[in-house]
């Protein structure tokens, strides 16, 4: 009897320990599936964001954290439901200082008249606030032409 109590004790210590996984482990997964899915090869940064960039842009510079931004975007989530973007030849300038690191992160890998495809964990997103159409804990998509910076 002391042995049985001894092995409950462990298998309820061992269970306890158990590391629960993280919300950064299950986005990393849901964007690999996407990629799987979708036949994407994308690359990652070491922020965990993947990327694809189609078209790299012309000029020698990018923007910095400083820069304020002129672009044409599309926002979705995984499951295809857009919750933001810019229509026809619209386009959107922000202080790049102000948006969400995601972007901060990836806006910079392109030069004027790039374009990208940017998949990024809810961490560097809006993380567990729910904003707008967008639910809390999101991987988000973002198509970004970098349109100009100065």
């Amino acid at each position: 009897m002391k042995y049985f109590k001894f092995i409950i004790v462990a298998i309820v210590l061992f269970s306890a320990c158990k590391k629960e996984e993280s919300q950064a482990d299950k986005d990393d997964a849901i964007i690999r599936q996407y990629l799987s899915d979708n036949s994407i090869d994308a690359i990652k940064d070491a922020s965990g964001i993947y990327y694809v960039i189609t078209d790299e842009g012309t000029g020698n510079d990018h923007p910095d954290i400083s820069s304020e931004v002129t672009v044409r975007y599309k926002g979705y989530l995984t499951d295809g439901t857009v919750f933001d973007e810019t229509t026809g030849n619209s386009t959107a300038t922000f202080p790049l200082s102000g948006l969400i690191r995601g972007w901060q992160i990836g806006i910079p890998k392109l030069k004027q008249g790039g374009k990208g495809t940017f998949y990024i964990p809810s961490a560097l997103g809006y993380g567990s606030q729910a904003t707008g159409s967008i639910p809390a804990n999101s991987v988000l998509i973002f198509d970004i032409e970098l349109v100009s910076f100065d």
